[in-house]
């Protein structure tokens, strides 16, 4: 058996982090860590939700944070909703034509200006979202579980400052879907 068929992820980041601090020092190193175990966790999670609530309902990750925003913040326009679901408009775009189709969406024409449009749940969307929602945040609380109700308050202080903290230092030319 070769050794990097051998690799789990924990192993593969000890492998990394002694690779990466001979290269370039431990604060390399360190930051690594955070961001492959940061990105592993999302990952991971969101494949769960995706492949244990939405899938087998016929609908994507995508398409559940597009109706989870227009749900919690709507009617919204697109753009807005792109923002608020960190995706591109045109993806907005892209994942509202069936939802308007399967009736779950409406898109109605904006009051101040008629070329731009708001979306909307309808109230089979609406039956939907709770329905889903009720299933992913069963889902949600088995995730958490594993930390304490202090230890959750403080990943998310932490998730928090990693996201914000880049618009203040200003180290970063951070980019972000529009």
């Amino acid at each position: 058996m070769s050794e990097e068929s051998e690799l789990d992820f924990w192993s593969f980041v000890a492998q990394a982090n002694r690779r990466i601090a001979e290269e370039f020092g431990p604060s390399h190193q360190l930051a690594t860590e955070v961001l492959l175990t940061l990105n592993r966790a999302s990952n991971l999670v969101t494949y769960d939700l995706e492949a244990a609530v939405h899938r087998p309902r016929g609908r994507s990750w995508s398409a559940f944070r597009l109706m989870f925003v227009v749900w919690l913040a709507g009617p919204l326009e697109p753009s807005a909703a792109a923002r608020l679901a960190g995706m591109s408009r045109a993806a907005v775009s892209n994942l509202s034509k069936p939802l308007v189709s399967d009736g779950l969406l409406d898109r109605t024409p904006a009051e101040v200006d008629g070329r731009s449009v708001r979306l909307s749940l309808t109230a089979a969307g609406r039956a939907e979202m709770l329905d889903v929602f009720r299933e992913q945040n069963e889902r949600e609380l088995g995730w958490a579980a594993s930390l304490t109700e202090e230890e959750q308050r403080t990943l998310v202080l932490l998730l928090n400052k990693l996201i914000t903290r880049h618009a203040d230092d200003g180290r970063l030319d951070v980019r972000e879907r529009h």
